[in-house]
């Protein structure tokens, strides 16, 4: 009801006007429930997509685990069979190049494990403090290789970009995955182009970045002008194994490697696309006041014989477990053997000598590898410990970093890297009696919050 006053010729009057606002109200409310009820379809289906990568991460790091286990067995006796032929009988080419090819299946195989504990967010990471455009840099002449001369590189990096905590490694083969992906969207040729950036996240913005936190982010965005995605391949584009490229053509794993390195991280990643006008990979990662630091990490040291040392292997995979000992006793080590963790306190109890180093898997039946080195150095506090495993979340912290003190060898290692964990290892400082600490990740995967598109998706 709207009353107001009117002056008249008959003079001032009252004019009262009176709506029925029933269906207005009723239409206002019914806009109400449609945008709720959007918002929860949405909510669920980043759910949905959160659960689905989840347990695709769970599955993928126990396949990589199992796998390499099978390929460090296949690695090293493939390079004995070439050692040995080529004792024999240094002329015999064929069985050693025999060999080689064994070796080489299995060094691919294991680059694929990798990718797969990448996308789980399993990968043994180190990360220091980076300068992501030091970073880019570095890796833009290996860019520009891979991507061919039909495609243009454009680098444009902000000036004065604070420093992020990252693995430098796993940064470029960010970069790199994602710029083999825009290639094969443009067989034709384009631009590819990396900028860098800071972006001020608001907590309004964060609602739909998942597991970050309101704050300032170092941004990288590389953008492509190949033939875009549609909302279905989105979707899908961080799943292992999913690719719309033909047989042959690519594993899938490229963006699932992405995905798993950026949340690992503690970063976000998310796409922007439509057909016809390229796709966007936009990653923000959360900034640090620390200065960059140059990389100190020394190289492995040559591997060298032994000592006379004891050295404990406790391995549940038998095959796995005579290789380690045929390496070690090789290379002059005394080795006791046990199947899984109990059976090794037991022969360590039983046995009158010293024990220098416990080589230890991570994951066994029974007992994991840590109770096992935390209980045998609760019994003889100089042991050394060293873990072995291709599946180390147990022993890892947050995030995937080993704690200080934790000395790991991924599987599948060669006898090489293995006589030179060992003797880094003896050689090393004094253990702690301080058993390491281990929080699980609970990074959220990313969200791609696009409008529905269609038409043909490109390679991806």
């Amino acid at each position: 009801m709207t009353i107001s006053g009117l002056e008249t010729e008959d003079g001032p009057v009252a004019c009262l006007v009176i709506r029925d606002v029933t269906e207005r109200l009723h239409a206002q409310a019914e806009q109400e429930r449609l945008r709720a009820e959007a918002e929860s379809e949405r909510i669920e289906a980043r759910m949905h997509r959160t659960q689905r990568l989840e347990s695709l991460g769970q599955l993928a790091g126990g396949v990589a685990h199992d796998f390499n286990n099978l390929l460090a067995v296949i690695l090293n006796y493939g390079t004995f069979v070439i050692e040995e032929a080529r004792e024999l009988d240094p002329d015999v080419a064929a069985i050693a190049r025999d060999g080689e090819q064994i070796v080489r299946a299995s060094k691919r195989g294991t680059e694929l494990t990798h990718q797969l504990l990448a996308f789980a967010r399993r990968e043994v990471i180190r990360p220091r403090v980076l300068d992501l455009n030091r970073v880019i840099v570095d890796v833009e002449q290996m860019l520009r290789r891979s991507i061919g001369e039909h495609i243009t590189l454009d680098t444009q990096l902000a000036e004065g970009l604070p420093s992020v905590t990252a693995d430098p490694g796993q940064i470029e083969q960010v970069l790199v995955n994602l710029a083999v992906n825009a290639r094969d969207a443009m067989p034709s040729g384009g631009q590819l182009t990396i900028e860098t950036g800071v972006v001020e996240l608001e907590a309004e913005h964060g609602a739909h970045r998942p597991g970050l936190d309101p704050g300032r982010y170092a941004r990288i965005r590389v953008g492509d002008t190949g033939a875009g995605m549609s909302r279905e391949v989105i979707d899908r584009a961080f799943e292992p194994f999913y690719t719309t490229k033909r047989s042959g053509e690519g594993t899938g794993l490229g963006l699932a490697t992405v995905y798993g390195i950026v949340t690992q991280a503690r970063g976000s990643v998310q796409i922007y696309s439509e057909p016809g006008l390229g796709t966007t990979v936009s990653i923000i990662l959360p900034m640090t006041d620390e200065l960059a630091t140059a990389d100190t990490t020394p190289e492995p040291a040559p591997a060298s014989r032994s000592n006379g040392e004891t050295i404990l292997v406790a391995e549940d995979e038998p095959a796995l477990r005579d290789l380690a000992c045929r390496i070690l006793e090789s290379a002059g080590y005394r080795v006791l053997a046990a199947e899984n963790g109990l059976a090794a306190l037991e022969l360590a109890a039983a046995h009158s000598g010293k024990i220098d180093l416990l080589l230890t898997d991570v994951i066994m039946p029974g007992i994991l590898g840590k109770e096992l080195a935390e209980r045998l150095l609760a019994r003889e506090p100089g042991v050394r410990v060293l873990y072995m495993s291709g599946y180390a979340q147990p022993i890892l912290a947050s995030r995937g970093t080993l704690d200080p003190g934790v000395m790991l060898i991924e599987k599948p290692f060669g006898k090489s890297e293995l006589l030179a964990a060992v003797r880094h290892q003896l050689d090393g400082e004094p253990p702690t009696a301080d058993p390491p600490t281990a929080d699980p990740p609970t990074a959220d995967p990313p969200t791609a919050e696009l409008p529905p598109a269609a038409g043909p998706a490109p390679s991806r």
